[in-house]
């Protein structure tokens, strides 16, 4: 009898634009799960199931992986936390609901992670700066709208979002802690700076980010 042998498995080739996005994509992800440090040519290799040369084709050097990687995530976390539709009461509302809700803790612990290595990473630490610039930026013309609409009351829009910004960054500084501080002093801080910055009366915004609280744990309908 003729033994018919089953052909050989093939690779698939992929487009480079296609390739590239998804070393990116996943490096991205060992970013996010498990810090940039843990980003090696290996360690995307092994999760794509390819060799090493192949990442190192598209990322000759590592450093340049793992920037592409921070800059990846939180660019994409930007969309997140800036939704387009909605009174800039909402949009507002929004930002500081995942904030203080803690949807964006892997991201907080990343940007701890990428402030940290700055200090031995130059190319990182421009990097950072200018995903910080952009985060700044979209803040900025949130409370720009704000103002045109009268739901807030703002002389200067970059001082009001700084204040909103260091209160971020002040939370999230205790994202690796142990055990939860569930005083309503942290829990809500972000609300109440915003809420102050932004001249809205008192209580106004945390009732929308009460809202938005209860539109998400609802979930889609």
């Amino acid at each position: 009898m003729r033994m018919v042998s089953s052909p050989a498995s093939k690779r698939v080739r992929k487009l480079p634009g296609e390739r590239r996005a998804e070393i990116l994509a996943e490096a991205a992800s060992i970013a996010l799960g498990e810090g940039l440090e843990r980003i090696t040519l290996r360690a995307v290799a092994d999760r794509l199931g390819v060799r090493p040369g192949l990442i190192s084709h598209y990322y000759p050097a590592a450093e340049d992986l793992v920037i592409a990687a921070f800059v990846r995530a939180v660019s994409e976390e930007r969309e997140e936390l800036f939704p387009g539709p909605g009174t800039p009461m909402q949009r507002m509302a929004h930002l500081v609901s995942r904030v203080e809700g803690r949807g964006t803790d892997e991201l907080t612990r990343l940007w701890l992670n990428a402030r940290h290595l700055c200090r031995f990473i130059p190319a990182l630490s421009e990097a950072l700066l200018g995903q910080e610039g952009l985060d700044r930026n979209r803040l900025v013309a949130l409370i720009e709208d704000g103002v045109a609409s009268g739901d807030f009351i703002v002389k200067d829009p970059l001082e009001a979002c700084i204040r909103i910004w260091v209160a971020i960054d002040g939370v999230g500084s205790y994202v690796n802690n142990a055990e939860t501080f569930e005083n309503v002093a942290f829990t809500r801080f972000v609300t109440d700076v915003a809420e102050w910055s932004l001249g809205i009366p008192a209580g106004a915004l945390r009732r929308a980010v009460d809202a938005v609280d209860l539109l998400r744990a609802e979930g889609p309908a």
